[in-house]
């Protein structure tokens, strides 16, 4: 597909096209050489594709420090639903998952939630996904990543495990992301 300079100009307001979805978000990934990055997470369909004009949600982060310092924001979810933020180590039923933070969504459809867990490194040793040989992500980038995903609050077991799965509810990585514990 040839882009003409009118389309490249709209994808540089309003974001990538992955999937023939538009992502207005932008790129998941570090924010230039500083110690914050993005991650984007979305509504995904049966097939794991981002479903369009679906829910989503956006985590500002440090890509390092003493505690996991981190604001999300989701948007398009159903009003009135709690919701937590967690860090999920394959295999299910995510053994030694790690609850970030939770909340509401408001009547307009959006969720705030901010905090500073110490969550040690991510992804934890028994996580799949931090063995290059087990890991269950095929997505870029490459490597040992720890998923980040949005969960009814009422799913999980914060501290231990995945206790139901409801994944039409949840918002799930667009991609994987690591965090080093520093004094």
């Amino acid at each position: 597909m040839r882009l003409t300079v009118r389309m490249l100009a709209f994808v540089a307001v309003f974001g990538p096209i992955v999937g023939g979805v538009l992502f207005s978000q932008g790129p998941s990934g570090p924010a230039g050489k500083s110690n914050v990055a993005h991650l984007y997470v979305a509504e995904k369909d049966a097939n794991w594709q981002p479903v369009p004009g679906g829910a989503w949600g956006k985590l500002e982060y440090k890509l390092s420090g003493p505690m996991f310092d981190f604001v999300f924001n989701g948007q398009k979810l159903d009003p009135g639903l709690a919701y937590t933020l967690i860090y999920y180590p394959d295999p299910w039923p995510g053994t030694g998952a790690i609850c970030l933070g939770n909340g509401v969504v408001d009547i307009n459809g959006y969720i705030h939630i901010k905090g500073s867990p110490d969550t040690g490194n991510l992804p934890i040793a028994t996580d799949w996904n931090a063995d290059p040989l087990k890991t269950t992500y095929s997505g870029p980038p490459s490597g040992t990543r720890a998923k980040i995903c949005l969960v009814l609050t009422s799913d999980i077991a914060c501290g231990s495990r995945m206790i139901a799965w409801q994944p039409i509810h949840y918002l799930f990585e667009m991609q994987l992301i690591n965090y080093t514990k520093t004094p």
